[in-house]
Protein backbone atom coordinates (compact mmCIF):
# COMPACT_ATOMS: atom_id res chain seq x y z
CA UNK A 1 0.00 0.00 0.00
CA UNK A 2 2.74 2.10 0.70
CA UNK A 3 3.79 2.24 -3.19
CA UNK A 4 -0.07 3.12 -3.68
CA UNK A 5 0.15 6.08 -1.41
CA UNK A 6 2.95 7.41 -3.31
CA UNK A 7 0.59 7.72 -6.33
CA UNK A 8 -1.66 9.90 -4.35
CA UNK A 9 -3.79 6.70 -3.01
CA UNK A 10 -5.12 9.16 -0.03
CA UNK A 11 -8.10 8.21 2.46
CA UNK A 12 -10.52 9.81 0.13
CA UNK A 13 -9.83 6.75 -2.11
CA UNK A 14 -9.25 4.16 0.81
CA UNK A 15 -12.85 4.69 2.56
CA UNK A 16 -14.76 4.44 -0.94
CA UNK A 17 -12.94 0.94 -2.04
CA UNK A 18 -15.27 -1.96 -2.99
CA UNK A 19 -14.91 -4.95 -0.65
CA UNK A 20 -15.49 -7.79 -3.18
CA UNK A 21 -13.37 -5.86 -6.45
CA UNK A 22 -11.07 -5.39 -3.58
CA UNK A 23 -10.80 -9.13 -2.63
CA UNK A 24 -10.73 -10.39 -6.46
CA UNK A 25 -8.51 -7.71 -7.95
CA UNK A 26 -5.36 -5.57 -7.43
CA UNK A 27 -5.49 -1.61 -7.23
CA UNK A 28 -3.24 0.58 -9.92
CA UNK A 29 -3.66 3.71 -11.58
CA UNK A 30 -3.67 4.54 -14.84
CA UNK A 31 -0.46 6.73 -16.53
CA UNK A 32 -1.72 7.14 -19.97
CA UNK A 33 -4.27 6.18 -22.47
CA UNK A 34 -3.57 5.15 -26.20
CA UNK A 35 -6.90 4.63 -28.20
CA UNK A 36 -7.84 1.19 -27.16
CA UNK A 37 -4.98 0.44 -24.73
CA UNK A 38 -3.41 1.81 -21.14
CA UNK A 39 -0.36 2.08 -19.33
CA UNK A 40 -1.11 1.43 -15.62
CA UNK A 41 1.26 0.70 -12.57
CA UNK A 42 1.13 -0.41 -8.96
CA UNK A 43 3.93 2.30 -7.92
CA UNK A 44 7.52 0.55 -9.67
CA UNK A 45 6.99 -0.29 -13.03
CA UNK A 46 4.78 0.53 -16.26
CA UNK A 47 2.78 -1.84 -17.42
CA UNK A 48 0.60 -2.13 -20.48
CA UNK A 49 -2.78 -3.17 -19.95
CA UNK A 50 -6.72 -3.61 -21.70
CA UNK A 51 -10.13 -3.57 -20.66
CA UNK A 52 -11.94 -6.59 -19.52
CA UNK A 53 -14.65 -7.14 -22.38
CA UNK A 54 -17.09 -6.43 -19.92
CA UNK A 55 -16.54 -3.24 -19.03
CA UNK A 56 -15.74 -2.28 -23.01
CA UNK A 57 -19.42 -3.05 -24.10
CA UNK A 58 -21.03 -2.05 -21.21
CA UNK A 59 -19.50 1.43 -21.30
CA UNK A 60 -22.43 3.60 -22.03
CA UNK A 61 -19.98 7.20 -22.12
CA UNK A 62 -16.67 8.19 -22.34
CA UNK A 63 -16.76 8.70 -18.61
CA UNK A 64 -17.58 4.78 -17.94
CA UNK A 65 -13.93 4.15 -19.53
CA UNK A 66 -10.49 5.37 -18.20
CA UNK A 67 -8.83 7.78 -18.26
CA UNK A 68 -5.10 9.50 -17.35
CA UNK A 69 -4.88 9.52 -13.31
CA UNK A 70 -7.96 7.27 -12.96
CA UNK A 71 -7.69 4.50 -9.92
CA UNK A 72 -8.54 1.09 -11.51
CA UNK A 73 -9.44 -2.46 -10.16
CA UNK A 74 -6.88 -4.81 -12.33
CA UNK A 75 -5.65 -8.25 -13.06
CA UNK A 76 -1.56 -8.99 -13.27
CA UNK A 77 -0.29 -11.57 -15.53
CA UNK A 78 2.95 -12.79 -16.76
CA UNK A 79 5.15 -11.53 -13.90
CA UNK A 80 3.60 -8.21 -14.02
CA UNK A 81 3.91 -7.29 -17.85
CA UNK A 82 0.52 -7.40 -18.64
CA UNK A 83 -2.82 -6.52 -17.12
CA UNK A 84 -6.64 -6.35 -17.19
CA UNK A 85 -8.96 -3.83 -15.93
CA UNK A 86 -12.40 -4.61 -14.90
CA UNK A 87 -13.20 -0.90 -13.03
CA UNK A 88 -12.75 2.25 -12.05
CA UNK A 89 -12.73 4.35 -8.99
CA UNK A 90 -15.14 6.88 -8.08
CA UNK A 91 -13.17 9.97 -9.07
CA UNK A 92 -12.36 12.93 -6.67
CA UNK A 93 -12.10 15.15 -9.38
CA UNK A 94 -12.41 14.96 -13.08
CA UNK A 95 -11.45 17.41 -16.54
CA UNK A 96 -13.52 17.19 -19.22
CA UNK A 97 -14.48 19.81 -22.07
CA UNK A 98 -16.88 19.90 -24.86
CA UNK A 99 -15.37 17.74 -27.87
CA UNK A 100 -14.72 20.07 -31.06
CA UNK A 101 -17.30 20.87 -33.58
CA UNK A 102 -21.34 20.68 -33.81
CA UNK A 103 -21.29 16.97 -31.46
CA UNK A 104 -22.63 17.60 -28.54
CA UNK A 105 -20.54 15.03 -26.54
CA UNK A 106 -17.60 15.15 -24.23
CA UNK A 107 -13.72 14.50 -23.77
CA UNK A 108 -11.96 13.24 -20.88
CA UNK A 109 -8.72 15.07 -20.20
CA UNK A 110 -7.62 13.69 -16.73
CA UNK A 111 -9.29 12.24 -13.40
CA UNK A 112 -7.90 12.98 -9.67
CA UNK A 113 -6.03 15.96 -10.04
CA UNK A 114 -5.12 18.10 -7.32
CA UNK A 115 -3.69 21.55 -8.45
CA UNK A 116 -4.24 22.71 -11.95
CA UNK A 117 -1.57 24.86 -13.79
CA UNK A 118 -3.34 27.24 -16.05
CA UNK A 119 -0.43 28.44 -18.29
CA UNK A 120 -0.82 31.63 -20.98
CA UNK A 121 2.07 33.48 -22.56
CA UNK A 122 2.36 36.71 -22.05
CA UNK A 123 3.05 37.44 -25.66
CA UNK A 124 0.16 37.40 -28.32
CA UNK A 125 -1.48 34.57 -26.77
CA UNK A 126 -2.47 36.67 -23.83
CA UNK A 127 -6.74 36.45 -23.72
CA UNK A 128 -8.46 37.07 -20.91
CA UNK A 129 -11.29 35.65 -21.35
CA UNK A 130 -10.29 32.55 -22.73
CA UNK A 131 -8.24 32.55 -19.15
CA UNK A 132 -11.89 32.66 -17.91
CA UNK A 133 -13.08 29.51 -19.84
CA UNK A 134 -9.96 27.55 -18.28
CA UNK A 135 -11.28 28.82 -14.19
CA UNK A 136 -14.57 27.86 -14.91
CA UNK A 137 -13.56 24.43 -16.02
CA UNK A 138 -11.13 24.10 -13.41
CA UNK A 139 -13.42 25.45 -10.77
CA UNK A 140 -16.10 23.23 -12.09
CA UNK A 141 -14.42 20.05 -10.77
CA UNK A 142 -13.05 21.16 -7.50
CA UNK A 143 -9.65 21.85 -8.99
CA UNK A 144 -7.07 24.51 -7.26
CA UNK A 145 -6.28 26.54 -10.12
CA UNK A 146 -2.76 28.18 -9.69
CA UNK A 147 -2.22 30.77 -12.53
CA UNK A 148 1.20 30.96 -14.83
CA UNK A 149 2.15 33.00 -17.06
CA UNK A 150 5.15 32.31 -19.54
CA UNK A 151 7.37 34.24 -21.53
CA UNK A 152 7.88 36.64 -19.39
CA UNK A 153 11.19 37.28 -20.74
CA UNK A 154 9.92 38.87 -24.23
CA UNK A 155 8.03 41.47 -22.20
CA UNK A 156 9.27 44.34 -20.15
CA UNK A 157 8.49 44.12 -16.40
CA UNK A 158 5.93 47.12 -15.97
CA UNK A 159 3.21 44.98 -18.68
CA UNK A 160 3.64 41.90 -16.79
CA UNK A 161 2.64 43.38 -13.67
CA UNK A 162 0.29 45.13 -15.48
CA UNK A 163 -1.16 41.82 -16.99
CA UNK A 164 -0.74 40.48 -13.86
CA UNK A 165 -3.25 43.66 -12.64
CA UNK A 166 -6.03 42.53 -14.78
CA UNK A 167 -5.91 38.45 -13.52
CA UNK A 168 -5.81 38.90 -10.08
CA UNK A 169 -9.25 41.06 -11.29
CA UNK A 170 -10.86 37.98 -12.40
CA UNK A 171 -9.46 35.39 -9.86
CA UNK A 172 -8.29 37.38 -6.52
CA UNK A 173 -8.15 34.66 -4.77
CA UNK A 174 -5.68 32.52 -7.14
CA UNK A 175 -2.23 32.48 -6.67
CA UNK A 176 -0.36 33.76 -10.51
CA UNK A 177 3.34 33.79 -11.37
CA UNK A 178 5.34 34.70 -14.15
CA UNK A 179 7.87 32.79 -15.66
CA UNK A 180 10.38 32.18 -18.74
CA UNK A 181 11.72 28.94 -19.67
CA UNK A 182 14.52 30.48 -21.29
CA UNK A 183 15.76 32.66 -18.53
CA UNK A 184 14.61 30.12 -15.88
CA UNK A 185 13.00 33.14 -13.75
CA UNK A 186 10.81 31.52 -11.28
CA UNK A 187 11.54 28.03 -12.32
CA UNK A 188 12.38 27.20 -9.01
CA UNK A 189 9.47 29.08 -7.46
CA UNK A 190 7.53 26.77 -9.40
CA UNK A 191 9.39 23.20 -8.14
CA UNK A 192 8.72 24.16 -4.77
CA UNK A 193 4.99 24.65 -4.82
CA UNK A 194 4.81 20.89 -6.26
CA UNK A 195 3.99 18.41 -3.27
CA UNK A 196 4.73 14.93 -2.72
CA UNK A 197 1.95 12.73 -3.01
CA UNK A 198 -0.15 15.42 -4.99
CA UNK A 199 -1.29 15.05 -8.92
CA UNK A 200 -0.72 18.36 -11.21
CA UNK A 201 -2.16 19.25 -14.46
CA UNK A 202 -0.66 21.97 -17.38
CA UNK A 203 -3.73 23.60 -19.00
CA UNK A 204 -3.19 25.85 -21.79
CA UNK A 205 -2.84 26.95 -25.35
CA UNK A 206 -0.73 24.95 -27.44
CA UNK A 207 2.76 27.04 -27.45
CA UNK A 208 2.72 28.20 -24.42
CA UNK A 209 5.34 26.46 -22.81
CA UNK A 210 3.60 23.57 -21.07
CA UNK A 211 5.92 20.95 -22.56
CA UNK A 212 9.15 23.10 -22.16
CA UNK A 213 8.24 24.03 -18.45
CA UNK A 214 7.68 19.93 -17.76
CA UNK A 215 11.26 19.68 -19.30
CA UNK A 216 12.54 22.69 -17.18
CA UNK A 217 10.80 21.20 -14.14
CA UNK A 218 12.33 17.13 -14.79
CA UNK A 219 15.95 19.48 -15.59
CA UNK A 220 16.43 17.33 -19.43
CA UNK A 221 14.54 17.68 -22.19
CA UNK A 222 13.18 14.26 -21.67
CA UNK A 223 10.00 15.47 -24.05
CA UNK A 224 9.57 16.52 -27.34
CA UNK A 225 8.74 20.41 -27.91
CA UNK A 226 8.11 22.69 -31.07
CA UNK A 227 8.82 25.60 -31.96
CA UNK A 228 6.18 28.49 -32.29
CA UNK A 229 5.19 29.66 -36.06
CA UNK A 230 7.01 33.05 -36.27
CA UNK A 231 4.17 33.71 -39.12
CA UNK A 232 1.28 33.50 -36.64
CA UNK A 233 2.60 33.22 -33.58
CA UNK A 234 0.82 30.34 -32.99
CA UNK A 235 1.56 27.07 -31.16
CA UNK A 236 1.57 24.05 -32.69
CA UNK A 237 0.33 20.57 -31.60
CA UNK A 238 3.76 18.75 -29.51
CA UNK A 239 2.14 16.42 -26.83
CA UNK A 240 -0.97 14.07 -28.03
CA UNK A 241 -1.43 12.66 -25.59
CA UNK A 242 -2.22 12.48 -21.40
CA UNK A 243 0.46 10.95 -19.42
CA UNK A 244 1.17 10.91 -16.00
CA UNK A 245 4.92 11.95 -15.13
CA UNK A 246 6.08 10.95 -11.55
CA UNK A 247 8.95 13.87 -10.11
CA UNK A 248 11.59 12.86 -8.10
CA UNK A 249 10.10 14.91 -5.53
CA UNK A 250 7.11 12.60 -5.37
CA UNK A 251 5.20 15.00 -6.89
CA UNK A 252 3.37 13.63 -10.29
CA UNK A 253 2.44 15.87 -13.68
CA UNK A 254 0.40 15.72 -16.17
CA UNK A 255 0.98 17.71 -19.09
CA UNK A 256 -2.32 17.71 -21.61
CA UNK A 257 -2.92 18.77 -25.45
CA UNK A 258 -2.90 22.20 -26.18
CA UNK A 259 -6.95 22.69 -26.57
CA UNK A 260 -8.32 25.18 -29.18
CA UNK A 261 -11.74 24.73 -28.17
CA UNK A 262 -13.06 24.69 -24.47
CA UNK A 263 -16.39 23.89 -23.19
CA UNK A 264 -18.11 21.93 -20.39
CA UNK A 265 -20.98 19.99 -20.32
CA UNK A 266 -22.26 21.34 -17.14
CA UNK A 267 -20.46 24.18 -15.89
CA UNK A 268 -23.02 25.57 -12.88
CA UNK A 269 -20.48 25.35 -10.08
CA UNK A 270 -17.76 26.34 -12.22
CA UNK A 271 -19.53 29.36 -13.30
CA UNK A 272 -20.35 30.96 -9.94
CA UNK A 273 -17.18 30.22 -8.71
CA UNK A 274 -15.39 32.08 -11.55
CA UNK A 275 -17.91 35.22 -11.47
CA UNK A 276 -18.71 35.01 -7.85
CA UNK A 277 -19.20 39.24 -7.63
CA UNK A 278 -22.13 38.61 -10.48
CA UNK A 279 -23.75 36.00 -8.89
CA UNK A 280 -23.58 38.22 -5.32
CA UNK A 281 -24.47 41.31 -7.68
CA UNK A 282 -27.45 39.54 -8.65
CA UNK A 283 -28.89 38.67 -5.20
CA UNK A 284 -28.93 42.56 -4.60
CA UNK A 285 -31.42 43.26 -7.77
CA UNK A 286 -34.78 45.60 -7.18
CA UNK A 287 -36.49 42.20 -8.76
CA UNK A 288 -35.37 38.70 -7.87
CA UNK A 289 -36.60 38.03 -11.21
CA UNK A 290 -34.56 40.42 -13.06
CA UNK A 291 -32.80 39.73 -16.02
CA UNK A 292 -30.46 42.36 -16.28
CA UNK A 293 -30.91 43.92 -19.46
CA UNK A 294 -33.06 47.00 -18.95
CA UNK A 295 -34.63 46.83 -15.18
CA UNK A 296 -34.42 49.89 -12.97
CA UNK A 297 -32.12 49.50 -9.92
CA UNK A 298 -30.03 46.02 -11.52
CA UNK A 299 -27.18 45.71 -9.79
CA UNK A 300 -25.40 44.35 -12.36
CA UNK A 301 -26.02 47.20 -14.80
CA UNK A 302 -25.10 49.69 -12.36
CA UNK A 303 -21.57 48.13 -11.31
CA UNK A 304 -21.24 47.88 -15.24
CA UNK A 305 -21.86 51.32 -15.33
CA UNK A 306 -19.63 52.42 -12.52
CA UNK A 307 -16.96 50.13 -14.34
CA UNK A 308 -16.86 47.92 -11.22
CA UNK A 309 -17.86 44.90 -13.52
CA UNK A 310 -16.51 44.84 -16.91
CA UNK A 311 -19.24 44.53 -19.54
CA UNK A 312 -16.72 42.09 -21.45
CA UNK A 313 -16.45 39.91 -18.02
CA UNK A 314 -20.45 40.04 -18.21
CA UNK A 315 -20.94 39.22 -21.99
CA UNK A 316 -18.37 36.32 -21.40
CA UNK A 317 -20.65 34.72 -18.47
CA UNK A 318 -23.79 34.89 -20.26
CA UNK A 319 -22.48 33.22 -23.64
CA UNK A 320 -21.14 30.68 -21.56
CA UNK A 321 -24.09 30.25 -19.13
CA UNK A 322 -25.94 30.13 -22.47
CA UNK A 323 -23.77 27.52 -23.90
CA UNK A 324 -23.52 25.34 -20.87
CA UNK A 325 -27.38 25.17 -20.64
CA UNK A 326 -27.27 24.11 -24.20
CA UNK A 327 -25.10 21.37 -23.98
CA UNK A 328 -26.54 20.04 -21.12
CA UNK A 329 -30.27 20.32 -22.39
CA UNK A 330 -28.80 18.38 -25.83
CA UNK A 331 -26.12 15.80 -23.77
CA UNK A 332 -29.22 14.38 -21.58
CA UNK A 333 -31.81 14.37 -24.38
CA UNK A 334 -29.11 12.30 -26.34
CA UNK A 335 -28.52 9.93 -23.58
CA UNK A 336 -32.19 9.51 -22.78
CA UNK A 337 -32.73 8.97 -26.72
CA UNK A 338 -29.83 6.44 -26.18
CA UNK A 339 -31.34 4.21 -23.45
CA UNK A 340 -34.23 4.26 -25.10
CA UNK A 341 -33.08 3.03 -27.79
CA UNK A 342 -30.76 0.63 -25.94
CA UNK A 343 -34.27 -0.51 -24.33
CA UNK A 344 -35.95 -1.39 -27.45
CA UNK A 345 -33.19 -3.13 -29.03
CA UNK A 346 -33.45 -5.52 -25.46
CA UNK A 347 -36.95 -5.44 -25.64
CA UNK A 348 -37.38 -6.91 -29.70
CA UNK A 349 -34.35 -9.37 -28.66
CA UNK A 350 -36.53 -10.66 -25.70
CA UNK A 351 -40.14 -10.69 -27.69
CA UNK A 352 -38.35 -12.77 -30.90
CA UNK A 353 -39.55 -16.07 -31.62
CA UNK A 354 -37.47 -19.10 -31.04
Amino acid sequence: MSDLKSLGYSDWFKSREDDEKISAHAIARVVSVHKDSYTVTKGKDEIFAELSGNLRYCSESASDLPTTGDWVYADFYDNDTHAIIYDIFPRKTLLKRKTAGKLIDFQLIAANIDVAFIIQSLNDNFNLRRLERYLVMVNESGIEPIILLSKCDLIPKEEVNEIKKKVFGIAPQTTVMEFSNLSRENIDSIIRLLKSEYSYCLLGSSGVGKTTLLNSIIGNDEFETQPVSKIQSKGRHTTTSRQLVRLESGAMVIDTPGMRELGSMSVDDGLDDTFSEILELSKICKFSNCSHTNEKDCAILAAIKTGDLSEQRYQNYLKMKKESEFNQMSYLEKRNKDKNFSKLVKSTIKNKPK
